[in-house]
Order: C-alpha cells, then sequence, then structure tokens
C-alpha cells in the first residue's frame, strides 16, 4: 500500500507559531505529517475527524491540527476521548498521547480503553522520557538510561507497549518509528481504518533531553540507531536468535475483529427501550 502526499497546509492552523515548537530534531513533526497524511488518504472530513491529546510534546499536535480538537489534562486524553467517541459515534477519533501520558498517570484509562474496545486509534509517541518537564524516567525509559530522576542509571523494567495493549484487549496494534516513514504511513492508514481501539507506537528521537542525557550523539545519530536496531516483522522472522538480539520489531502486532463498545452500546440502549 502507497500513502499518497498530501496538501499538508490545508489541514493545518497557520496562526499558531511556525515553525513547530519541538526541539530541532524532534520527532513528533514527523508523526504529525503522517496522521495527515493518513487522514487525507482516507478521505475523512476535517469536520468529521477529532483529534484528542494530553499533556506534554505529543500534547501539542492538536493545536497545531485544523480539525476538531481537545487539549486535555495530563494523562486524560483517553477518558475525555472516550467521551466524545460515545456521544458523536460518527467522529474518526485520533488521540495522541506521550508514553508517560499514555502509561503513566493515564494508564489504567489505556487499559481500560483497550479492555472495552472502543473505536479510537491511539498514537503513542514514545521517546522513552518526559520531554516537557524535566526529562524524568517514563515507564518505557531502557533499564539503565540516564534521566534526571535517575542520574546514576533507571533500574526499573520498561513496557512493552504493543503487548500491554494486545493484552488489555486492542483490537489492533502496530509499532513504527520516525526513521521508517513510509512504513509509518501505511500503518497510520491501517490503525486508522480499524474498527474498534488501535493502538500504534511510535519510536521517535529525543535529542535534547533523552539523547543528551545518555550521550546518543545528533538527531541524525538517533535516527540511524532507530534503523540499526528495529526490524520489521517480515524480516525479523528471516533472522536468527543471535541476529534479533537486542532488535525490536516493527509492524502489526496483532490485528483482532471483535465487537466495538459503541455499536454494543447502541444495542443495550435499544434493548432498554424495547423492555
Amino acid at each position: 500500500m502507497t500513502v499518497k502526499n498530501a496538501d499538508v497546509y490545508q489541514y493545518l492552523r497557520h496562526e499558531k507559531k511556525f515553525p513547530l515548537i519541538w526541539c530541532s530534531g524532534c520527532g513528533n513533526g514527523i508523526i504529525l505529517g503522517s496522521m495527515i497524511r493518513a487522514i487525507d488518504s482516507l478521505g475523512i472530513a476535517k469536520d468529521k475527524t477529532a483529534i484528542v491529546s494530553g499533556i506534554g510534546c505529543s500534547g501539542r499536535v492538536s493545536t497545531y491540527m485544523d480539525f476538531n480538537t481537545l487539549h486535555t489534562t495530563h494523562g486524560r486524553a483517553l477518558a475525555f476521548a472516550t467521551g466524545l467517541k460515545l456521544a458523536r459515534p460518527e467522529l474518526t477519533v485520533m488521540v495522541a498521547m506521550g508514553d508517560g501520558d499514555a502509561l503513566a498517570i493515564g494508564g489504567n484509562h489505556f487499559i481500560h480503553a483497550a479492555r472495552r474496545n472502543i473505536d479510537l486509534t491511539a498514537i503513542i509517541f514514545n521517546n522513552s522520557i518526559y520531554g516537557m518537564t524535566g526529562g524524568q524516567i517514563s515507564p518505557t525509559t531502557p533499564r539503565g538510561s540516564i534521566a534526571s530522576t535517575a542520574r546514576m542509571g533507571n533500574i526499573e523494567s520498561p513496557f512493552d507497549i504493543a503487548k500491554l495493549g494486545e493484552a488489555a484487549g486492542a483490537a489492533f496494534v502496530a509499532r513504527g518509528s520516525t526513521y521508517h516513514t513510509d512504513e509509518l504511513d501505511e500503518l497510520m492508514v491501517l490503525a486508522l481504518r480499524k474498527k474498534g481501539f488501535s493502538v500504534l507506537e511510535v519510536v521517535t528521537p529525543c535529542p535534547t533531553i533523552f539523547g543528551r542525557y545518555n550521550r546518543l550523539g545528533s538527531a541524525v545519530n538517533m535516527l540511524k540507531q532507530q534503523r540499526d536496531s528495529l526490524v520489521s516483522m517480515h524480516d525479523a522472522g528471516n533472522m536468527s536468535a543471535e541476529e534479533l538480539q537486542g532488535k525490536v520489531s516493527l509492524g502489526i502486532l496483532a490485528d483482532y475483529d471483535k465487537p466495538e463498545f459503541c455499536e454494543e452500546y447502541e444495542k443495550l440502549i435499544e434493548r432498554a427501550h424495547k423492555a
């Protein structure tokens, strides 16, 4: 599948400050572009689309995108999105969250949105740290990594976002990266198209905080590290255990058909009216 290029400017709020607020080398702008291209490729009308975000670097997505938008409180983006989807089930609702926003204070909302299988597309910007608030460890910070709250190295084990989403009941789970942009666009379209709760984890660099603390070099070097450490599911199937050591899989990790919450809720209302 080839995702067509979009006239991204028609989807942006030009009165907002550009260039983007994000640091030089941050991957969030790449994810923003991928979201826009996916919406454009599927022909979804702007007034039929809602973008919900929480607090953090990723939260600025809803500020820049010219759709129905909600910039919500930290960790609560999925709670707001759930209410919106139940009230307006005809809307396509995308929820942009950081790894800390989605899985720390928002972790309870994440697992229950997946369990309910409500028709939302959760885009999780995984930069392995709290970037906006000073570089604290997040639920995805790798063991041994340096952060402002782990100056001698993180001793906690990180969540695997994809495995957590699948175990909690998400209908669709995938992982992409800001280096593999063509593949990311394809996964974004598939996540949007799926009926039910979709999780798309996007591995994205934070050179200003995470990269600097951990001496990972420039933003270009961090993208090269994505290239070398991430491998597609197709390629992984042809690699030995030794070759896969230290690699992380990209692509579709789970894809199920199961009852969607809003549709089941409408059936429940209909049964109640007939009772």
